[in-house]
């Protein structure tokens, strides 16, 4: 999408991002004494049960495994190996990750896709049970996907709020126990106020259907990297993205204590000329989290977001090397699975080499959640960019 016709209002866009909700919030004159406040009722009866799962998911030295890709998506992951696009081969991938001999080790939770969370191993076994024989908590993903925003710059909003209370409760009963909802805000499209509340509404809805049905939500608010921009300016719309989710949360009566947030780490843009150090990186991305996420939160997963493994690993790393109020952790996707698929390539010979390849990133990430980790050793490969101007998924 181009968005050189938007200069002049992106330039601006630090001064106005928001600012009307913002004011709406402080400006009222009602006067508390002559109102009636009524008690908002939280996640129904299933309060404590979401505190625990997210304390379960947030748990030391563990993270996420992501395999929530859309069946379109994830037959670009089995062409980049030469695999046609079915639903045996989708199942025979993701029964090779969710298999792996000691995941459970590094791994609390997995997004699943829809068919996945419904299907069974060549065995009979079901993938809940499989995962849950190796204490890792079963997830959803229950957004439906981007699709343009009328009156943005260009912008997108994530559909998916229609029957997600009847499809949650279904997926109660499957076995899945939180829920994930990624929308996106792009930085060289503004972002404008519309889309960051649109993004901030729609995250806060989800949450709050997902809690009233049992389900712990990921709120995932994904600033692209796409862009030219220096690391401050990601900083700069990330305070404004996750006040507005926030705010929103806090509105819907979301408890906090049962949520887990998705965020992407504050780098530069993809094109910017000149690369952070993931010294540098921790340093912002945790100013962020610190002026916004309540320490409520029990943890923050972060998202890959197209970077190569190893730098996904060192810029964990480099944000445990203190404490922080919150668990520090990852869900990654592509960071977990590049390599893989180019051990495996489709050939059943090749699945334990490519189980033994999944333990190594996520034994990687695990140590980076401890603040443990080091990148002696790491070949090539895992170093190599994954990046995709204008991804979706």
């Amino acid at each position: 999408m181009a968005c050189s016709s938007l200069a002049k209002l992106n330039a601006a866009s630090s001064q106005w991002i928001g600012q009307q909700s913002f004011n709406q919030r402080h400006g009222s004159s009602t006067s508390l004494s002559t109102r009636r406040v009524a008690v908002p009722i939280r996640a129904k009866a299933y309060t404590d049960e979401l505190i625990l799962t997210a304390k379960t998911i947030a748990s030391p030295g563990r993270g996420i495994l992501a395999i929530d890709e859309s069946n379109a998506t994830c037959g670009k992951r089995l062409d980049s190996i030469g695999l046609d696009n079915t639903e045996v081969n989708r199942q025979a991938y993701r029964q090779l990750l969710l298999t792996t001999p000691g995941l459970g080790e590094y791994i609390s939770g997995a997004i699943l896709f829809e068919e996945t969370l419904y299907q069974s191993t060549t065995d009979g076994k079901k993938f809940v049970d499989v995962l849950r024989e190796q204490k890792i908590v079963p997830g959803i993903k229950v957004d439906k996907g981007l699709v343009p925003l009328p009156g943005s710059n260009n912008e997108s909003w994530c559909q998916g709020l229609d029957g997600l209370a009847s499809r949650s409760a279904e997926y109660y009963k499957q076995g899945a126990r939180f829920a994930k909802w990624r929308t996106v805000v792009s930085i060289p499209c503004g972002p404008s106020a519309l889309a960051v509340k649109e993004a901030a509404w729609g995250l806060a809805r989800y949450a709050a259907i997902s809690q009233d049905n049992g389900l712990v939500p990921i709120v995932e608010p994904e600033i692209l990297l796409d862009g030219d921009h220096p690391i401050e300016r990601t900083l700069e719309v990330a305070e404004k993205v996750w006040a507005e989710v926030f705010y929103y949360l806090a509105e819907n009566n979301v408890v906090f204590e049962g949520i887990l947030l998705k965020p992407s780490m504050v780098t530069p843009g993809a094109e910017h000329k000149e690369k952070a150090s993931p010294e540098t990186i921790a340093k912002h991305t945790l100013t962020v989290l610190k002026r916004r996420v309540p320490p409520a939160v029990p943890g923050i997963m972060f998202l890959s977001g197209g970077q190569s493994e190893a730098e996904a690993t060192l810029n964990l790393n480099a944000m445990n090397q203190s404490p922080n109020p919150w668990h520090v952790s990852f869900s990654y996707a592509r960071a977990l699975q590049n390599s893989v698929l180019k051990a495996w390539q489709g050939h059943p010979e090749n699945v334990e080499a490519a189980q033994r390849a999944l333990l190594v990133r996520a034994k990687a990430n695990s140590l980076a959640q401890l603040g443990r980790y080091s990148a002696e050793g790491e070949d090539e490969e895992a170093k190599k960019g994954m990046f995709v101007k204008g991804y979706t998924y």
